[in-house]
């Protein structure tokens, strides 16, 4: 089954987490020092917010998947929206183990589809948001940056053998 996400990036991390929670009618299941997620069934939604964004408001969008067949059918959906997909692959991202891929609408927001395989102690690294927004004609793949979320596999086994 799938889930809609959305992530906001917000100034005070506290007061958005009072001001969701009753929102929403529940407590975030993750709490960090610098982002929260709430799990919702109604709606079916994985809406987390976090101080990391350059700028607060809508960071992105995405869909969030359980099985792996479900991300082979949302990833084949992408290739036909005409617009070019940075596969990520396996990654870090949000104090979780995920894989995903990342597509631009025509306006520049940012979709995510995405699965969770388990947690990680780290935040992680976001590929750089400017990056993803590129145009149909262009083929340049997103390099990434440290201000918001989900490490490359790459990235982490240069930190981990650094370690």
């Amino acid at each position: 089954m799938k889930r809609l996400h959305v992530h906001v990036s917000v100034e005070n991390l506290a007061a958005s987490i009072r001001f969701y929670s009753a929102v929403f009618a529940t407590e975030p299941v993750v709490v960090k020092s610098d982002y929260a997620k709430w799990m919702l069934d109604d709606p079916r939604a994985n809406f987390a917010i976090s101080t990391r964004g350059s700028r607060t408001g809508l960071n992105h969008l995405g869909i969030q998947v359980e099985t792996p067949e479900e991300l082979q059918e949302v990833y084949a959906r992408l290739q036909h929206a005409e617009r070019p997909v940075f596969e990520e692959g396996q990654t870090i991202c949000c104090y979780a183990r995920s894989e995903k891929a990342w597509i631009s609408d025509p306006q520049g927001l940012r979709w995510e589809t995405f699965r969770t395989y388990g947690d990680s102690t780290t935040y992680g690294n976001d590929p750089d948001p400017e990056s993803i927004r590129v145009t149909v004609e262009s083929s340049a793949l997103p390099k990434t940056s440290n201000d918001s979320c989900c490490a490359s596999k790459q990235e982490t086994a240069n930190r981990q053998a650094d370690a």
